[in-house]
């Protein structure tokens, strides 16, 4: 199994509100993909719940739209943040099981004040990341890493 695979199995669940907003992003998606893809009536809603890969891409979207930059690049940067990029395919059975308790850390926000461990990392927080929406905290963090914006 690949990480993106086993970060697709994994449905993401928000706990601050407006979060689910990031979820929007995420099954927007598959709609873009539906109407690329597809001759046949689906909804977006048939793919069942939305994954944290899905959440990822849709929030790399986002800093690419807000700080520049390619989406795909965000994206493996998210992962880098989420220190999962060292994971190689095919994942062995204990890398899988390290990979899902970071996930599942994301997901539950079980990280660290400073969002180490999620998404998006501060080096100078002014709040505990882990109550904070992630909209705000990518904001955060854009404007830390590109304080001119």
């Amino acid at each position: 199994m690949g990480l993106l695979f086993l970060m697709h199995q994994i449905e993401f669940v928000w706990l601050v509100p407006n979060d689910d907003n990031r979820i929007v992003d995420g099954t927007d998606l598959r709609w873009e993909f539906l109407q690329e893809n597809t001759d046949h009536e689906m909804k977006k809603e048939d793919f069942g719940p939305c994954s944290v890969l899905e959440v990822m891409i849709g929030i790399s979207r986002r800093i690419a739209f807000s700080a520049g930059g390619e989406a795909e690049g965000w994206a493996w940067q998210l992962l880098d943040n989420l220190k999962l990029l060292s994971m190689s395919d095919p994942l062995s059975k204990r890398k899988a099981k390290i990979a899902t308790a970071k996930i599942e850390a994301l997901i539950w926000r079980t990280y660290q004040y400073d969002g180490t461990g999620g998404f998006f990392p501060l080096n100078f927080p002014e709040e505990d990341q882990t109550k904070v929406e992630i909209w705000y905290q990518m904001a955060a963090y854009i404007n830390e890493i590109h304080p001119d914006y």
